[in-house]
């Protein structure tokens, strides 16, 4: 592989990197049941600002509030899904800025990806590890259809977002299966 398309190739890297820091000393899945959150939040914000850039600011502030959740036992969750709840209000006032289908379709999103986290958070260990692993598989699906289609996030997002989701999905997968 060449250097420029290795370079291309950051996103995936990042995906990795952030995927490693986020399952180390994980013991259960519901621990980071904010990551389940923060992705659908992270299109959300995309879909309600109307504009693919916004979805990395809006990493940066759920890489911020998960941190939070794992120091200090913030529930990262709860905001999450109160921030995407103001998000899909100032979405409906900027009706407009972006095609009809996408915020409608990416609160949808929101409103399944923060259920499962919220019911991951309060479940015994392996139903949470479970709920954790398959809402991240089914994310990192959503995000391969998005960077396919070049709609609502930037390409660069939704492939730092898959790879990212497949890695933790693996990681709590692997935590969950032996407790």
């Amino acid at each position: 592989m060449t250097g420029d398309k290795l370079l291309r190739r950051w996103p995936a890297a990042l995906g990795v990197l952030v995927a490693a820091g986020t399952v180390l000393g994980v013991e259960h899945g519901g621990q980071i049941a904010s990551v389940v959150a923060a992705s659908g939040f992270v299109y959300l914000a995309a879909a309600a600002i109307g504009r693919p850039g916004a979805a990395w600011p809006a990493f940066g502030v759920t890489f911020v509030l998960i941190g939070l959740s794992l120091r200090t036992g913030f529930d990262a969750v709860l905001w999450v899904c109160v921030a995407a709840a103001a998000l899909a209000v100032i979405g409906l006032l900027r009706a407009g800025v972006r095609p009809v289908w996408s915020l409608p379709l990416q609160s949808a999103a929101m409103v399944v990806l923060g259920a499962a986290a919220l019911l991951a958070v309060r479940a015994d260990p392996v139903i949470a590890g479970v709920i954790v692993s398959v809402a991240l598989f089914a994310h990192a699906a959503w995000d391969v259809w998005h960077h396919r289609t070049g709609r609502v996030v930037a390409r660069s997002l939704a492939e730092f977002c898959c790879v990212l989701d497949v890695l933790v999905g693996v990681g709590v997968l692997v935590v969950t299966l032996t407790l």
